[in-house]
């Protein structure tokens, strides 16, 4: 039975590369937490809208931040054509619009925003297509089921931008230091939970103890 008085909370960016390295183990600790926690999503927001496109100097060291994360996190895979010029991708240092779209998706139905969150994520690293595109996003809404039309109203949204800064205001508050981060909230008190990106087992073990103290 869930602890209605603990949830995990999972702060993230769909854009974040170390949240894709991460999410194998974080799909067996979800599965070995389902019955023992509430888990909540919180898009954190890596960068702000912007229409420039995005540095040289930025793209290589994303770039380099994929090699980094392929060599510690074994399996992690990435298509490196995102980077390539002639791929016409475009780069832009812009997060915000995938955070919406995982909003505007979890408004179509709950059981969409995690369907959102990967379908972001394999378009990005696997397809080397541009999430802060809105044509990719609906793309994505639609390859998952979701109303285009009306993910693209609820997208642009007042209600959606309203919660897309309850939400970053959400993560600023708590004790993280980046994405992806876990923070477990149990009487009030909150508990970050350090990350093991390869170890489901040792990061379970942390929220047992607090579970049970």
């Amino acid at each position: 039975m869930t602890n209605n008085n603990t949830t995990l909370y999972y702060i993230h960016d769909p854009m974040c590369s170390w949240c894709w390295g991460f999410k194998p183990v974080w799909q067996e600790l979800t599965q070995q937490l389902k019955d023992k926690v509430s888990i909540v999503y919180i898009v954190g927001g890596l960068a702000a809208d912007s229409d420039l496109p995005m540095a040289t100097s930025m793209q290589q060291n994303l770039a380099a931040t994929w090699q980094r994360i392929q060599q510690q996190i074994p399996g992690t895979q990435f298509n490196f054509d995102f980077w390539d010029p002639a791929s016409n991708t475009q780069p832009r240092r812009s997060t915000y619009p995938a955070c919406r779209a995982v909003l505007a998706a979890k408004a179509q139905g709950p059981h969409s925003e995690q369907g959102m969150i990967l379908g972001i994520q394999q378009a990005y690293y696997l397809q080397a297509k541009n999430p802060s595109n809105l044509d990719v996003l609906t793309s994505v809404a639609a390859g998952i089921g979701l109303n285009p039309e009306q993910f693209e109203h609820d997208v642009a949204s007042a209600a959606i931008e309203q919660q897309l800064e309850q939400q970053l205001q959400l993560a600023r508050s708590m004790p993280i230091q980046g994405f992806p981060s876990l923070v477990l909230a149990k009487e009030k008190q909150l508990h970050p939970i350090p990350l093991n990106y390869t170890n489901s087992q040792a990061m379970l073990d942390v929220i047992n103890r607090h579970i049970s103290n």
